[in-house]
């Protein structure tokens, strides 16, 4: 394992870009095929842990065997994570602008609709409508059949990692700036979510955005996240993150991340078949995924290979965790293991780097747009005696 170090360090904007989306479309499907299992079932399933791409849980009946038929999760194949994360970036590209709730309502899901594209999992091409699941589908529901107001749309859907899980671009247009990647997400994920769950949607955007800083580390990356969480998830961070310190493998860290993060998971111990209370708006709970993905980074020390290799190997939603853990060790500049991002964009059939060339060349649109507007606010501000105008 490598820590984040010098190298890492000195990453530039572009490569933590293409980092934290080759790295969460990697983590996305190394995850893909043992989502919902144990580590002890996946352990058995695999005759040890996944250290790699490995094929659906269910082998050469994958496209009937449930509860995932019909779709071909494993062999490299990106999932819904992935595909909401590029479909976020096409937005900022049409956008060229800090986005809202309203970007949401009038761009991302006219796309979902209406223009067919590669799905992986069900290789061949189809409105990303039919892949994702029932919690974006809720998107569409409410914005274009239910006409609700973007900014609450998302009150009434299940409160889960829906929004946190495409979130990273947000942090980086907002790169080095955490508190602003908050706010962005937070207006965008109203349009999807609600509590807890549109919560982690903001604090994963500002420990994406905080882990681009220059000289960032995992301490400062989870002490960004702790300074603009709130209620549950907040809490939840801080247990999880300080058990985490206490390992430097994942395999150690596996079931003590677990027992930190359990008393504010609402899924409970059976991830498929979940309590009572599951996925309900609470301000003492948390989504479990953001979390975990800040622990396995914690215990990685930084390295994106060994996060999402964590991630993976936790199971439950891990597809997401592994999205978010390489997401933001990208963005503190760990590699993406070459091989890894070789094998996922041929499988997917995806061009993994494009979508990053896309977003850096926008995030530096919107950086010299928020300084023309700074410099406009501070001479309005100077004129009328607020402050001496630096110009």
């Amino acid at each position: 394992m490598t820590p984040t170090g010098e190298k890492c360090r000195g990453a530039s904007l572009d490569d933590r870009i293409t980092g934290a989306l080759v790295g969460a479309a990697v983590g996305d499907a190394l995850g893909g095929p043992v989502e919902g299992y144990s580590p002890d079932q996946i352990l058995e399933r695999h005759g040890g842990r996944v250290h790699g791409v490995v094929g659906p849980w269910h082998g050469d009946a994958w496209r009937t065997a449930r509860p995932l038929a019909p779709y071909h999760k494993g062999d490299g194949h990106v999932t819904d994570d992935t595909l909401m994360t590029h479909a976020l970036v096409r937005v900022y590209a049409q956008v060229r602008d800090h986005l809202d709730a309203y970007a949401i309502a009038d761009r991302l899901v006219p796309d979902m609709m209406t223009n067919p594209r590669w799905i992986p999992e069900l290789e061949a091409e189809a409105l990303p409508l039919h892949r994702v699941f029932l919690a974006e589908k809720w998107l569409v529901t409410r914005l274009h059949y239910g006409h609700a107001d973007p900014r609450e749309a998302g009150v009434g859907n299940i409160v889960n990692c829906g929004a946190a899980m495409y979130t990273a671009p947000v942090g980086l247009v907002n790169a080095a700036n955490p508190a602003a990647a908050y706010a962005e997400a937070l207006d965008i994920a109203g349009a999807h979510q609600s509590s807890y769950g549109r919560e982690a949607a903001g604090v994963l955007a500002a420990g994406v955005a905080a882990a681009c800083s220059p000289g960032a580390t995992c301490d400062s990356v989870v002490a960004a996240c702790l300074a603009t969480a709130k209620d549950g998830t907040r809490t939840a961070i801080e247990a999880v993150c300080e058990a985490a310190a206490r390992y430097t493998d994942f395999e150690s860290a596996l079931a003590p991340l677990r027992t930190a993060v359990a008393p504010f998971d609402t899924v409970g111990p059976d991830y498929r078949a979940p309590s009572l209370g599951a996925r309900r708006p609470s301000r003492l709970h948390a989504i479990e995924e953001l979390p975990v993905a800040l622990g396995m980074l914690v215990v990685a020390r930084g390295d994106g290979r060994h996060a999402v290799l964590g991630a993976v190997n936790y199971g439950r939603d891990c597809d997401s965790i592994a999205t978010m853990a390489g997401a933001l060790a990208g963005a503190l500049g760990s590699p993406v293991p070459e091989d890894w991002a070789k094998t996922v964009a041929e499988a997917s059939r995806l061009d993994l780097w494009e979508p990053a060339r896309v977003l850096a060349g926008v995030t530096r649109e919107v950086f010299a747009q928020d300084v023309t507007r700074r410099r406009a606010h501070e001479r309005a501000f100077a004129g009328m005696g607020g402050t001496a105008c630096s110009d």
